[in-house]
């Protein structure tokens, strides 16, 4: 059976929603604040009906405002307002599901990834890779640092989705409508890496434990040993010594991630898919944002690839360099060990985190992301001759 739209908002947690209407369906703005009656009056809102109707959710509790027994809850009637406070919330919920789900989901292909850039000697292949983990570690081996891992990445996915939509705005209305959409790729790039200089100073502490725990044997079971163990070694700066080259990892990977995905999106709809988008059904448009993580996904992993094994030698080895790096992997093994694993890992991952992004904002009310310039301010109308 159908749901119909306002008893699918009925399931949104109501922050994110403003409303007058209390959660009982009293509008408390009717509370009498005369202070001289001993009794305060509570009006029933106008919106709820005294007998079922389709948008009526119900809550078997209570006795106030009850037919056969069960309590009136008015749908949401609001949509969420899009650049409003609401707005960027949900963004940053919708961010901290899609990355944070996405890369605890992948943490085996990781800790193989992490195993052979490491020791490329031992960990020759993807698959000696996991026969070596399963027969040393058993299957629960396989999910070594998927604590570390779920938080340090649901912190990140809610500060680069949330600042991302925040900043492409902001630099949206900087630019005026003309220039906005002129350059709206720029406007993309500069959006994204504002926002990923923020999300991985909330991703380094979790990334660094989970790198030790995944790579050196003995060091730890998981967070709750890992991080008593990394401070003890390394000190509290040490959880931020991988900064700089996460953010050379990073921006880069992210600038990719969310121009091309909005410029592919963009393609998909002009050349390959007849229906605008606006009049395409949810779930088709929930394919695309798919497709179009996909392909982001696979120029992503190239792009960042050298600075991902950076990460994880100096992750990995106590006081080494940048310069070591380069000395014992080379120029040609920083771009290419490891970048197949990489390419399927990451376009898996960003098809997957666009598509769960994106069915969240579908869910709360909200359009898919894409398929659009960048929206400005709108001018303010001058006065007419």
């Amino acid at each position: 059976m159908a749901i119909s739209d306002n008893r699918r908002q009925s399931l949104i947690p109501s922050f994110l929603y403003s409303t007058t209407t209390s959660p009982l369906g009293f509008d408390t703005s009717s509370i009498n604040a005369n202070h001289h009656h001993h009794h305060h009056v509570l009006r029933r809102s106008p919106s709820v009906s005294p007998s079922p109707s389709p948008s009526t959710n119900y809550l078997g509790v209570g006795d106030a405002g009850i037919t056969s027994g069960r309590i009136l809850i008015p749908a949401p009637k609001e949509k969420i307002e899009m650049h409003s406070p609401a707005f960027y919330g949900a963004c940053t919920m919708g961010g901290i599901l899609s990355c944070g789900l996405t890369h605890t989901a992948v943490t085996p292909l990781d800790l193989v990834k992490c195993n052979m850039q490491i020791d490329p000697v031992k960990y020759k292949s993807i698959s000696s890779g996991f026969g070596i983990l399963l027969k040393e570690q058993g299957i629960k081996g396989l999910s070594k640092g998927w604590v570390p891992t779920l938080l340090g990445y649901s912190a990140q996915g809610a500060c680069k989705f949330g600042f991302y939509e925040f900043f492409k705005k902001y630099y949206s209305d900087l630019a005026g409508p003309e220039y906005a959409s002129k350059y709206k790729t720029l406007i993309f790039l500069a959006g994204s890496a504002s926002a990923e200089v923020i999300a991985d100073v909330a991703l380094c502490p979790m990334e660094a434990v989970k790198v030790r725990v995944q790579t050196q044997p003995g060091f730890a079971r998981g967070l709750s040993d890992g991080l008593p163990n990394f401070l003890k070694a390394e000190g509290f700066g040490g959880l931020f010594k991988g900064l700089v080259p996460l953010w050379g990892r990073q921006i880069p990977y992210t600038m990719m991630k969310f121009a091309s995905f909005e410029t592919i999106v963009e393609l998909l709809y002009k050349h390959a898919i007849p229906t605008p988008k606006d009049k395409c059904s949810k779930s088709l448009q929930l394919a695309v944002s798919f497709a179009g993580g996909y392909i982001a996904g696979v120029f992503c992993a190239i792009v960042s690839h050298p600075a991902d094994n950076l990460v994880s030698f100096l992750n990995n080895a106590k006081g080494a360099t940048v310069g070591d790096a380069v000395k014992k992997m080379g120029l040609l093994g920083l771009c290419t060990r490891g970048l197949p694993l990489r390419i399927v890992m990451i376009g898996t991952l960003t098809g997957a985190q666009w598509g769960i992004y994106d069915a969240f904002k579908v869910f709360v009310g909200l359009p898919t992301t894409g398929g659009g310039a960048p929206t400005p301010a709108p001018a303010k109308a001058g006065k007419s001759m």
